[in-house]
């Protein structure tokens, strides 16, 4: 009954097809993870290089939206680089208007809102792409995972991403809360290594990393490294 084809059609049993491709898109995208830690948040991101050929500083999975914010991508990546201008867009606004740094969870809302846009009108798409959201601001510490319909979701450690599932039973098994910033990335590391059944490199790794009372910046290649040197060798 075509009702796959347009986005402002529901079938019968009361869904939106193209929502629910569009999340299809995610789960084909690269792996990522985010973690909170005793007094902040890890975000990184499997590249997925498929060939040597390429200059792994050109393909750009972890963003910063403001000093205490930053976002891991999966899916359609050019669908994600507009979310996330919006979204500093939207960071910035609220500093100009208030003179003071915007709250995660309000940033995280007014993204979903912009995707949510995108699910009710003829002549668009869903966004192809799943964002984790982690920051930290007055109130604490954050990490939220939205989809292409415009929900949100918090957790304490997340993944999303073709590797999802292995990620999040490596998480319920050995996360904990009060966890150190190195036992954060190193777990974070293991999950990502889990997914890919590889020995991680370091070249095709993103590692942003927001603490409190500090900017949210990436690691570079080095001391990623340093941690991909600690972790153990897959079975």
């Amino acid at each position: 009954m075509a009702y796959d084809r347009a986005i402002t059609v529901f079938s019968p049993d009361g869904r939106l097809f193209q929502v629910e491709y569009a999340r299809v898109a995610v789960t084909r995208g690269n792996t990522t993870a985010g973690l909170k830690f005793r007094n902040g948040i890890v975000l990184m991101a499997d590249k997925r290089i498929g060939s040597r050929l390429v200059e792994t500083t050109s393909i750009e999975k972890i963003f910063q939206i403001d000093e205490h914010v930053g976002a891991a991508t999966s899916g359609l990546v050019a669908d994600a680089r507009v979310l996330v201008d919006y979204a500093r867009l939207v960071a910035q606004i609220n500093k100009v208007t208030y003179a003071e740094k915007i709250s995660v969870d309000l940033l995280v809302k007014r993204i979903c809102d912009y995707k949510q846009n995108y699910t009710q009108y003829g002549g668009v798409r869903p966004f192809g792409t799943a964002l984790l959201i982690g920051g930290v601001d007055d109130v604490g510490v954050h990490l939220f995972e939205t989809d292409p319909s415009g929900a949100l979701v918090s957790y304490k450690a997340g993944s999303i991403g073709s590797g999802r599932q292995a990620v999040m039973e490596l998480f319920e098994e050995k996360y904990r809360d009060g966890m150190s910033m190195d036992e954060a990335i190193l777990l974070g590391l293991e999950g990502l290594q889990k997914a890919s059944e590889e020995r991680l490199e370091a070249r095709a790794l993103e590692v942003g990393v927001a603490a409190s009372g500090e900017k949210f910046r990436r690691l570079t290649e080095q001391e990623i490294g340093t941690y991909t040197a600690r972790l153990p060798r897959p079975s």
